[in-house]
């Protein structure tokens, strides 16, 4: 098949994004693999997907699908494990389920499905494809025509080097202790990454918790990994009540009132984007 842009579903206000609603989509061509997306949202500021590799598949690239795009981009590996590379620099790293990997614009990357699973990875973007940040990028740039899995001038300096060489690599894996943590209300937020493009990162409730009321300088959309997750949202017309269980999303448009709520005995965890801006406008 040949490159054509992906579906950008939209919303104008807060949307309860169930899993079994949420946008389809196939993508790929022999030599890139085939990778399926479920889209939960693609507005004017964020672009959020989870992506899924089938048990020894991947992703790579080709002239059509060239992986190199303008924008940051979180990846949360939901369940699986994934290999991702960057085969300009021939960086290699290993993402367990519950780890998370971040890179920067102009970044090559390929994934690996190395599990005997689904690889199932939700992903953060901004600024979204709306903004002619993906596809359309991606073919003004060089085609990539050697792919290196292996940092070769790494060898014979690992690990006495060990910081030299991370220093120089251009993709972040993401842990629990790399978090950087915030307490909103009674809300544990731990962010992975925060730029002046994207915000993303994890929040969890305690039963019985709740968040401050929040309102973002940006769009966010969220994705329950764990619980049942109530949500309020004060100032939309009609209903103004949700739940969320586990794979559905939420997104919320800039400047909405919102307000997260565990009111069962289990805990809750949600990974979140926000773009491009975490905190409101003040002006």
């Amino acid at each position: 098949m040949g490159y054509s842009p992906s579906p950008r579903p939209t919303f104008s206000e807060p949307t309860h994004r169930p899993y079994a609603a949420v946008t389809r989509h196939l993508w790929g061509d022999p030599e890139a693999g085939e990778v399926a997306d479920w889209i939960y949202v693609s507005s004017e500021r964020i672009h959020h997907i989870v992506f899924g590799l089938a048990p020894g598949g991947w992703f790579r690239h080709s002239d059509s699908f060239r992986t190199i795009f303008a924008a940051d981009e979180l990846l949360y590996v939901v369940s699986g494990e994934m290999l991702l590379a960057n085969p300009q620099s021939g960086e290699v790293h290993r993402v367990c389920t519950g780890e998370a990997a971040f890179l920067r614009r102009d970044t090559w990357h390929h994934a690996f499905n190395q599990s005997s699973e689904l690889l199932r990875v939700a992903e953060f973007f901004a600024p979204p494809p709306s903004q002619g940040t993906s596809g359309v990028y991606a073919q003004t740039k060089p085609n990539l025509t050697v792919s290196r899995y292996g940092q070769d001038e790494a060898l014979g300096r690992w690990p006495m080097e060990r910081a030299a060489i991370e220093a120089g690599q251009t993709i972040r894996i993401l842990r629990d202790e790399d978090l950087l943590c915030r307490r909103e209300g009674n809300a544990l937020v731990g962010l992975y990454a925060s730029t002046e493009h994207l915000t993303a990162g994890r929040i969890h409730l305690q039963p019985g918790q709740r968040s401050d009321v929040q309102v973002h300088g940006g769009d966010e959309s969220l994705l329950l990994l764990e619980g049942t997750l109530n949500i309020h949202c004060p100032e939309k017309a009609g209903q103004q009540w949700f739940e969320l269980t586990p794979q559905d999303g939420f997104y919320i448009p800039k400047g909405a009132p919102h307000q997260y709520y565990n009111m069962t005995g289990q805990p809750v965890t949600a990974l979140f984007g926000v773009a491009p801006k975490y905190l409101k406008d003040t002006d």
